[in-house]
């Protein structure tokens, strides 16, 4: 057998847990997983230090980067740069920030050109699902979209509208018809409107302005309309523990519903948040450490399939870093760099296995989106590969963060790990590695 790499490691994750292993790269694809003391030979051969592991590349399925339109708060170029750095060499893209969003083919089409030249790592488009835009699903279904994000709360922005009861059921039941998938940020908009505005410095105000009665009531409703339309239905960003009994008898009873949570909601809390910390800001909110405990508890009872980003950057004039008003600041944890490392931090803390870590935040998503060839070192899978060194420290430092404005509620937080070298189909990420220059492939349905 002719292979173009070898990587030799005492300890390789497998489907199987951690081996040690020789894996063996042809074409970008992984062709062979052997015991340590296989002697596959290669071109090219990497050997592990000793504290070292090798890891699936990451697959964040829930990242703006706002290429075209809000170039100034991200851009491919800048994210997936900073996506490789963490680990994550697949991400998808979210329909907003972007102008236009991608609500129709036309915006989809300008997605792709802006990416397309730039993506060090591999790039997947979700489209949206807004008022008015019914008849674009199909055909941004056959045009390669995953699925479909929408908004039963003010999205932020005014280009990107939200769905009140009656639109969500037409979109469930469209989707219905071709299977597709809907994600939803699940946001109750009376329950938000009867509680205090956010204002000031004070995180306690702005927490109370987005109560978790405010995500449960959406989630119910979310249930109820999946269960009458047959549709699939993901809930996004998980923030309220609440939510979690919901969710977990729904998919007892056969309602088809996933969900996620993110890294800031696992590893910040309330109490941790200084007042005018706006780097902390984001909807639905960080809530307490009882909350975050039970959200890892779900985790680890299967109610919450994987841990993504919700990389959602803006410039810092956004964030109102200078006056630190909550009511006033954009919402949203810039974090696609650093969400391996953070949740690594918390897990190790917990007891909890860096294997477990992966399948949540590489083969959860990868699952979640139908990509058969991404999540695992495995043969028949992509050569996305990922070198660890799990009991390193490392102090954050947003100056040398590759996101293209270097906010972050982690500034000086010390967590476990670093990531040493990332490879995509085999070959080194650009600034990750010392050879070679892969760009990112888009990504369709059905194509990883």
């Amino acid at each position: 057998m002719t292979l173009d790499l070898v990587v030799r490691g005492p300890r390789v994750l497998t489907p199987g847990g951690f081996a040690a292993c020789e894996v063996g790269v042809r074409a970008g694809a992984v062709v062979a997983v052997e015991p340590l003391g296989a002697r596959l030979e290669a071109s090219r051969v990497i050997d592990l230090e000793d504290d070292e592991v090798l890891l699936p590349g990451l697959v964040d399925t829930h990242v703006h980067v706002n290429e075209p339109g809000r170039t100034a708060w991200e851009g491919f170029a800048s994210a997936t740069r900073a996506a490789a750095a963490g680990g994550v060499t697949t991400i998808v893209d979210m329909p907003l920030n972007s102008i236009p969003p991608t609500v129709d083919v036309a915006a989809l089409a300008l997605k792709r050109d802006a990416a397309r030249a730039q993506a060090t790592v591999d790039v997947a488009f979700w489209g949206g699902a807004v008022p008015g835009n019914l008849a674009d699903l199909r055909p941004l279904h056959d045009a390669g979209v995953l699925g479909f994000k929408c908004f039963l709360i003010d999205s932020g922005v005014p280009e990107f509208g939200h769905l009140d009861a009656p639109g969500l059921d037409a979109v469930m039941r469209e989707l219905a018809r071709f299977d597709g998938l809907l994600l939803v940020h699940a946001e109750d908009p009376d329950a938000v409107a009867q509680a205090p505005a956010p204002h000031g410095r004070r995180y306690v105000d702005f927490l109370r302005s987005r109560p978790p009665e405010a995500e449960t009531r959406a989630i119910e409703l979310v249930i109820e309309t999946a269960r009458r339309t047959g549709a699939r239905a993901h809930v996004l960003h998980l923030s309220s523990a609440d939510a979690l009994p919901l969710i977990a008898r729904a998919r007892a009873e056969g309602v088809r519903l996933t969900a996620e949570t993110c890294p800031h909601y696992l590893t910040l809390t309330a109490e941790d948040v200084p007042d005018g910390a706006t780097a902390y800001k984001c909807c639905p909110p960080i809530r307490d450490a009882a909350n975050r405990d039970r959200l890892w508890q779900g985790l680890l009872d299967g109610t919450i399939d994987a841990i993504v980003s919700d990389h959602s950057p803006s410039t810092p004039d956004l964030k109102a870093l200078d006056t630190g008003d909550f009511g006033a600041a954009w919402g949203g944890v810039a974090s696609l760099q650093l969400g391996l490392l953070a949740v690594w931090t918390e897990a190790r803390r917990r007891g909890i296995g860096l294997e477990r870590v992966v399948g949540w935040m590489s083969s959860g998503p990868a699952r979640l989106v139908g990509m058969a060839r991404k999540g695992a070192v495995a043969v028949g899978h992509d050569a996305d590969l990922v070198v660890l060194a799990p009991d390193e420290g490392v102090v954050v430092d947003p100056g040398a963060l590759l996101h293209k404005n270097p906010v972050t509620p982690y500034a000086g937080r010390t967590l476990a790990g670093r990531v040493r070298r990332t490879l995509l189909r085999g070959e080194d990420v650009p600034g990750t590695g010392p050879t070679g220059a892969p760009r990112g492939h888009l990504l369709g349905r059905g194509d990883a």
